[in-house]
């Protein structure tokens, strides 16, 4: 099963709303917000980040920002660097490098979202593509992903 698939399949058993939109193929979150003609504040982007405990963190924040990693620290108690894309693909098997869905609780990862996403009613992301995305609303997202809501980014 294909992570779209797969996301989908667990969008639909938890009877979620949502949108597939497929796009040309994009290869950053502004590219993702350009090609779909939205703004760069209603993208979620995903970062991985790995703490100084050796554990992965999923930082998810709007496409035209940047993580601060001492608000990171303050939120996760963990000092992080940025991951490493040579370890994307052991922890995404079933994404393409880059592309990872927001859904950082199933694979097994805590997700930590910027609050600026939760003041958008939706939300867009990668499908584990970069063909695909999936809109949705953010507080579906929020009771699905179980994020920490804190403030990520700098500004």
């Amino acid at each position: 099963m294909t992570v779209a698939a797969r996301i989908k399949q667990y969008l639909d058993d938890s009877k979620i709303k949502y949108e597939v939109r497929v796009h040309d193929k994009t290869f950053t979150a502004q590219g993702l917000a350009r090609v779909e003609h939205i703004s760069g504040k209603e993208v979620a982007k995903v970062v991985l980040l790995k703490t100084d405990k050796g554990a992965y963190a999923m930082v998810v924040l709007p496409a035209h920002k940047l993580v601060d990693m001492a608000h990171f620290k303050a939120a996760s108690g963990a000092a992080a660097t940025l991951a490493p894309e040579s370890d994307f693909q052991s922890l995404f098997p079933d994404c393409e490098i880059g592309a990872m869905t927001p859904f950082g609780n199933l694979y097994n990862m805590p997700v930590y979202a910027d609050e600026a996403l939760a003041k958008d009613e939706e939300i867009e992301f990668n499908a584990g593509t970069h063909t695909e995305a999936i809109r949705m609303k953010f507080a579906d997202f929020e009771r699905l992903s179980r994020p920490k809501i804190c403030k990520l980014t700098a500004g």
